[in-house]
């Protein structure tokens, strides 16, 4: 049995995306134990996937901190790892691998890096899709992937029954409206107008809700619609991921949690600008759509509400 090293340190979209990739390394590894390397916000999320043995923290303190790097990397040479699979494929992780395994190649540390195809640079190959590089990546690392290209978010959701007792809903449609604030390029500026047309169409048939996160609770008192908290808080990844899995039907800027709608089998319409593209970020799947638009300002309410009505008759 040998110890196989999965590096994923975020951000949320992307831990939704690798779920498949994850999968697929414990297949092709059951007699190994899989350990992951991530980052605070994901770490005991992750404790939760069956596909991983054991979590590692990273703090992601700077390269300059040798203190730091230097525990960090005694803690991972300790578990004398044959194999690493670094799915983020960062300048932080190069530079790990540079520490840990300077010669290593494909065999040893599987990155889009030590993968690349030969007849492409690494600028044209991040063009592909994150599900096709991903997949590229195992494949040219000698593993079967089944599950890459199709990755299910599902283990992340935990119980949100008595959430859901205490605001009182059932059937519902979900929004997110918000962004990071240096990425307002994403921001569609009409979820009000939708929300209008939604209520006189429907009436009380579904309840509309949107969950902000942590930094986004006071940004929700803008938008009509019931902002979902627990005790106060920002829902919780899992508790996100449930309630994403449970609605009839989502509409969300780029976000992560466009992201996990997509990949726990949710209907529903991500919104996209010039920033760009669905198939770059490999969110469409059967039931999960994107908008495509140069300039979101443009796109009407009423074009986004006659989307949402199709898929709902």
């Amino acid at each position: 049995m040998s110890n196989i090293l999965i590096i994923k340190h975020g951000s949320l979209g992307d831990i939704a995306q690798a779920s498949g990739a994850i999968q697929d390394i414990f297949e092709n590894h059951k007699n190994d134990q899989i350990f992951l390397l991530t980052t605070k916000p994901y770490f005991d999320l992750f404790k939760k996937n069956p596909f991983i043995h054991e979590v590692i923290l990273d703090k992601r303190l700077p390269r300059y901190n040798l203190i730091y790097l230097y525990f960090l990397m005694r803690e991972l040479k300790k578990h004398k790892f044959s194999k690493v699979f670094d799915l983020q494929n960062s300048s932080r992780t190069s530079f790990y691998k540079n520490i840990l395994f300077p010669k290593a190649d494909k065999i040893v540390w599987s990155s889009s890096t030590t993968t690349l195809p030969l007849d492409k640079n690494k600028e044209e190959f991040d063009k592909i899709s994150v599900l096709e590089r991903f997949d590229h990546q195992l494949k040219e690392s000698g593993l079967n992937t089944s599950n890459t290209l199709k990755p299910d978010f599902s283990w992340a959701s935990t119980d949100i029954s008595e959430i859901k007792n205490f605001y009182k809903f059932d059937k519902y449609i979900l929004l997110f409206p918000f962004c990071s604030p240096h990425l307002t390029i994403k921001k569609w500026p009409h979820y009000n107008k939708l929300i209008e047309l939604i209520s006189n169409r429907f009436g009380d048939e579904y309840k509309i809700l949107t969950a902000p996160g942590p930094s986004e609770i006071n940004d929700a008192k803008d938008i009509n619609a019931l902002a979902l908290l627990d005790n106060g808080r920002a829902l919780d990844i899992s508790q996100l991921t449930s309630l994403i899995k449970g609605s009839s039907f989502v509409i969300a800027n780029d976000t992560g949690p466009a992201h996990i709608a997509a990949h726990v089998g949710s209907s529903g319409l991500t919104l996209f600008g010039k920033h760009t593209t669905a198939y770059k970020v490999s969110i469409e799947r059967e039931n999960f759509k994107a908008i495509e638009v140069s300039d979101l300002n443009n796109l009407s309410a009423e074009k986004v509400f006659e989307r949402l009505t199709k898929n709902l008759s």
